[in-house]
């Protein structure tokens, strides 16, 4: 895999020109786009066509997180706009996770189309340990995390998010053969904005992450081309990307 191919930039924007006008821009530097709850509340499907249609793989990170029967009518939904991968949250349980796979397999077998990949989100990264008395768990960050890892991995998850924080547990729990992604990456030169457990591009790859989520070092960037580019060199810079 190429450099740019693990970047997924994040089209946190709220509308389809600004989308628009993003994909054009970066479509030759990037290997995949993600479209998040903003973006898709704004343009609706219509934007996983934009990004489809440009030759870019899609990442529908809306992370659906309800009872097992909506899950699954929302995942065949998402199957049918073509979208490369999608997000569910782990924490929904196993029967949620069971239904979510089954609803991609069987929908995407009927339609003659390539199965997307479920991805689990374990705990998002703007969640530091001190946040998570308040939502009711005891455990630490890495338990809890791992304790969702294991549950979705004898499911048959496809991926895994989690925080580059987090990496280095989290990968040995994850099966070779499936994606883990990160986001909160943030290279030296960019600031660490609301993201507590974060980690540059270079470390992130050497701890194990196939795929790296980043929005604002790029957009927020005078140059957004160049801070790809820079990103780039710094992954090519990894030992773990060497070896590969």
């Amino acid at each position: 895999m190429v450099a740019k191919d693990r970047i997924i930039f994040a089209l946190d924007v709220g509308d389809m020109a600004s989308a628009r006008s993003w994909v054009d821009t970066l479509k030759s530097h990037v290997g995949w786009f993600k479209v998040g709850l903003e973006l898709f509340s704004a343009a609706g499907p219509e934007v996983v066509d934009l990004v489809t249609s440009s030759g870019i793989k899609c990442f529908l990170d809306l992370k659906f997180h309800d009872i097992p029967n909506t899950v699954a009518g929302a995942v065949r939904s998402a199957v049918r706009l073509k979208a490369q991968m999608m997000t569910i949250h782990i924490s929904g349980g196993r029967e949620m996770i069971r239904a979510a796979l089954d609803a991609a397999k069987e929908e995407s077998r009927s339609l003659g189309i390539p199965k997307p990949r479920i991805i689990g989100v374990s705990v998002l990264t703007s969640l530091g340990q001190e946040d998570l008395p308040g939502l009711g768990v005891e455990r630490s960050v890495k338990d809890h995390v791992s304790g969702l890892v294991e549950l979705a991995c004898e499911q048959g998850i496809d991926g895994i998010v989690c925080s580059p924080a987090d990496l280095s547990f989290v990968r040995p729990l994850v099966q070779a053969d499936r994606v883990v992604i990160t986001p909160g990456i943030r290279p030296q030169w960019s600031a660490a904005g609301d993201q507590k457990r974060i980690a540059t591009p270079k470390s992130a790859i050497d701890a194990g992450a196939d795929l790296m989520v980043i929005g604002r070092p790029i957009s927020h960037s005078p140059d957004p081309v160049d801070a790809v580019q820079k990103i780039v060199r710094e992954i090519e810079s990894g030992t773990a990307f060497q070896q590969v």
